[in-house]
């Protein structure tokens, strides 16, 4: 089969097409066929080295295609059945072994492009408006990089529950593709735009509730001052960087704030909780309650161009490998 491989640690020039042994499923594992791959920004950490694995290896945790092979114990699945995942290493490639546990069957109304578009930043939107901070109507909200995959879905997800979003983007462009999502505030950040003073002079000088930020470094410190007193601030990304280090004791100076770095990880191990989760997503979709924006799509050998569209910021939405 062919597959990206990564045999030093770099920029998106290091992704390079080899061939590969066609894998073999053990224990509760199946191999799928995949014919959607979701491009995310936790491969680029793992292309940069900022995570796991070692080199070589085959980035990528996400996508949606046909089970073509069971392991020893799978009984749930079957050769020709449709699934979709965001917790298989090694998925830019022609063929994936998914652990059975991490497989989510799709109903016949979803599409492959559409759950390989959704599931990974879709599940990720869902756990933190539903379990990391929820929100009611009237409440306010800062969310980062509006424009992005989980950025859109946030917006989205969080305006149809009546709270007073603030989005902020990189250019009007995107501001104009965030602006049916319904936000309450668009703040365009290229020019260096003071974040924090326009959020406080929005809420009166008292802040939002809660800030997402998926941007990591370069948001970290606006987003403190952003949040009203004993407000939220979720940490679920670090596209701009690794957040410096945090001395406990300056949330108390910013009013008694809570800080957390919730990860998918944690919200969707168990197998029960990751269908429940990916039901409702799922019904999300039919009901109009989000929708799949897909901005691009890439052959495996152009991987690389996919990385580096989607690191210079130049995308809305999701972008996919197609193999």
């Amino acid at each position: 089969m062919r597959a990206v491989v990564v045999t030093r640690y770099g920029g998106p020039e290091v992704l390079t097409v080899a061939e590969l042994p066609d894998p073999v499923p053990g224990p509760g594992e199946v191999v799928a066929r995949p014919s959607a791959i979701g491009v995310n920004f936790k491969d680029v950490y793992e292309r940069e080295g900022r995570a796991k694995p070692t080199p070589p290896f085959t980035p990528g945790s996400e996508g949606a295609g046909t089970v073509t092979a069971v392991g020893e114990g799978v009984t749930s699945l079957a050769p020709g059945d449709r699934i979709a995942w965001c917790a298989a290493p090694g998925s830019y490639a022609e063929q994936v072994v998914v652990p059975a546990r991490a497989a989510v069957p799709l109903p016949a109304d979803i599409t492959d492009e559409d759950a390989a578009a959704l599931l990974l930043q879709g599940l990720t939107a869902h756990y933190l408006t539903t379990s990391t901070h929820p929100l009611d109507e009237g409440g306010t909200a800062l969310v980062h990089a509006a424009a992005g995959g989980v950025g859109r879905l946030l917006t989205r997800l969080l305006t149809r529950r009546g709270v007073k979003v603030v989005a902020t983007v990189s250019t009007q462009a995107k501001a104009e593709a965030v602006r049916p999502l319904g936000p309450w505030q668009t703040l365009v950040t290229a020019g260096g735009t003071d974040i924090a003073a326009r959020v406080r002079d929005l809420t009166g000088g008292r802040g939002v509730d809660v800030v997402y930020d998926g941007v990591g470094r370069d948001t970290f410190e606006a987003g403190l001052q952003s949040l009203r007193p004993r407000g939220t601030f979720v940490l679920f990304g670090e596209a701009s960087g690794p957040v410096p280090a945090v001395d406990p004791r300056s949330l108390a100076s910013h009013g008694s704030l809570f800080l957390t770095r919730p990860t998918l990880n944690d919200h969707a191990t168990d197998p029960a909780e990751l269908l429940a989760r990916s039901a409702e997503l799922f019904a999300w979709l039919r009901d109009g309650e989000i929708d799949v924006s897909v901005s691009g799509r890439y052959a495996l050998e152009d991987a690389a161009r996919a990385h580096h569209d989607l690191q210079q910021r130049r995308t809305t939405g999701k972008l996919l490998l197609q193999p």
